[in-house]
């Protein structure tokens, strides 16, 4: 367990770890990198789907998304392992277009939406998949983060709702394309055999079998027929 927690927290911190250098780097430096943000229905803002979420405005900004980043991000990668990389590139991916294409006109900078994407994600694929370690994940992450439900309304002007919530769809929509993919709920026998029936569904078995007497046992006849019902 202690090796699989080591393995999944890998990514998130070399992430944080990224992210941290250019907000160093631009402190150290005092670069102004908010150009790089999301600039909705802009073309020069097209790359901000990218590269906005390296970008941060404090490091009160960096602290803030960097912990959940830890936290959702190694949850992530220990219980979806090989579905992890791609709701994580995803999640920046598309939460940055529909935040191209339906922000504020400003620019957009920060991992909000990636946070949001991630937890959106791991509480809404708990309860699809109806897993019970999943569950339990998904009601940690309502404790954890559940006032972060109020980042998709508009708050404060300068923060980027409209990246939180589309952030939130997105893990949302991943939850759901990805629910026969990665970790699934153990099956018992009884829900085995539903499958079975449910399978069998529309095909008809009709059984005719003569009399058995010892007077017509070597009349005696199985018959099979098997047709699609309309």
């Amino acid at each position: 367990m202690k090796k699989e927690l080591i393995h999944a927290v890998k990514f998130p911190l070399f992430f944080v770890c990224v992210i941290t250098c250019i907000h160093l780097y631009a402190t150290f430096y005092d670069v102004k990198l908010s150009h790089w943000g999301v600039y909705p229905r802009e073309t020069n803002g097209l790359y901000g789907i990218i590269s906005s979420v390296f970008i941060h405005g404090s490091w009160k900004h960096l602290f803030n998304n960097s912990i959940p980043l830890l936290v959702l991000g190694t949850a992530l990668f220990h219980f979806y392992k090989s579905l992890a990389p791609k709701v994580w590139f995803y999640s920046i991916l598309y939460t940055g277009l529909l935040l191209w294409l339906g922000g504020r006109p400003s620019f957009h900078i920060g991992a909000s939406g990636l946070v949001y994407a991630l937890a959106s994600f791991l509480f809404f694929s708990g309860f699809i998949r109806k897993h019970r370690n999943l569950m339990a994940l998904s009601m940690s992450v309502v404790f954890l983060y559940g006032g972060m439900v109020w980042g998709i309304f508009p708050s404060q002007e300068h923060i980027s709702w409209e990246g939180h919530l589309f952030g939130a769809i997105n893990g949302l929509f991943w939850a759901v394309f990805y629910k026969d993919e990665g970790p699934q709920r153990k099956k018992y026998s009884w829900e085995l055999e539903e499958d079975i029936l449910k399978s069998l569904d529309g095909i008809e078995v009709i059984y005719e079998e003569v009399p058995k007497n010892e007077s017509e046992r070597e009349s005696i006849k199985i018959q099979y027929e098997y047709k699609q019902k309309k």
